[in-house]
């Protein structure tokens, strides 16, 4: 543990951040309380699901501060969570539109323009798809093999590094840490083209359920889960990141990640309960008034 070579400013920020995370939990307990007793059954759990993922995250990075040596294990439990998020994501966007068979009733005719990132946003002349029953599969799969195997590969990862066969920061073509991590991130743009498609399609449907303010959070998250951590491991790695005894670079850019972590998942978990709270007993536009009965009458 940190704990015991902290000075008093050093202390102050730790508990701070602490307080951050037990705030964070609070608001998101709080929240689910409120979800549980004013949402239809058939959406509780994915919702909570969702929101769940910042308090989740802030928690893991929390131990991961007070416990450098716990890294690898916070790691894997908020990958695997996160993974299974955007399978949630994407089944959340479904249940706003009133299920399934509602969706396909309402674009019948419709079709899915596939031509979106973070696969193929170049790629403008990709016919458009239509939207059946099948294709849906397909994207229920696309988001469903990353919350398979992400848990799988980040096991596997375990398992090699306390066999001494796997470091995070040896990315030689050797070792097993670069191969695990192309293919994680193959998966992961695999699972995140499904949502893209499908936020196009219902954005204009689902505006009076905020699906953009919570579309961009979950974008938040994963930005800030991935590509910041990516980026501050890479600076830690080329030694950018002075090592400052006795952290070393690496350690010292973890350490940084877990503080900013945090910081971000507190303010996102502040942000999701304004996005996510609604009244549902005020008067709505008549589509979505539609669309709560659709699915009353799918979940009675």
């Amino acid at each position: 543990s940190l704990s015991a070579g902290l000075d008093l400013p050093g202390r102050f920020l730790f508990a701070i951040l602490t307080l951050m995370t037990l705030i964070a939990n609070l608001v998101f307990t709080e929240e689910a309380v409120y979800i549980y007793r004013k949402i239809p059954s058939s959406k509780r759990s994915i919702i909570i699901w969702v929101n769940a993922a910042a308090p989740v995250i802030a928690t893991t990075s929390c131990i991961g501060m007070w416990i450098p040596r716990s890294t690898m294990f916070t790691d894997f439990t908020a990958a695997v969570f996160f993974a299974i998020v955007i399978h949630k994501f994407l089944l959340m966007m479904i249940k706003e539109c009133g299920g399934q068979k509602l969706l396909l009733r309402r674009f019948e005719n419709g079709h899915f323009k596939i031509s979106t990132g973070p696969c193929c946003c170049c790629c403008l002349c990709l016919p458009r798809v239509r939207i059946t029953r099948r294709t849906l599969f397909w994207m229920k799969l696309g988001t469903f093999q990353f919350a398979f195997f992400r848990p799988v590969l980040m096991f596997l990862s375990i398992v090699l590094w306390t066999n001494g066969n796997y470091a995070p920061y040896n990315l030689s073509p050797k070792g097993a840490a670069i191969w695990i991590s192309c293919f994680i991130g193959v998966l992961t743009i695999l699972a995140l083209w499904p949502v893209a498609i499908m936020f196009q399609q219902v954005r204009t449907l689902l505006v009076c359920k905020k699906i953009i303010s919570k579309f961009a959070l979950y974008q938040f998250i994963l930005i800030l889960n991935h590509l910041q951590t990516a980026i501050i491991n890479i600076l830690a790695m080329q030694r950018i990141i002075p090592c400052v005894p006795p952290l070393s670079s690496s350690a010292r850019g973890a350490y940084m990640i877990n503080q900013l972590l945090i910081m971000e998942m507190f303010l996102i978990t502040l942000i999701s309960r304004v996005v996510y709270r609604r009244r549902y007993n005020d008067l709505e536009p008549p589509e979505c008034t539609a669309e709560e009965d659709g699915d009353n009458k799918q979940n009675p």
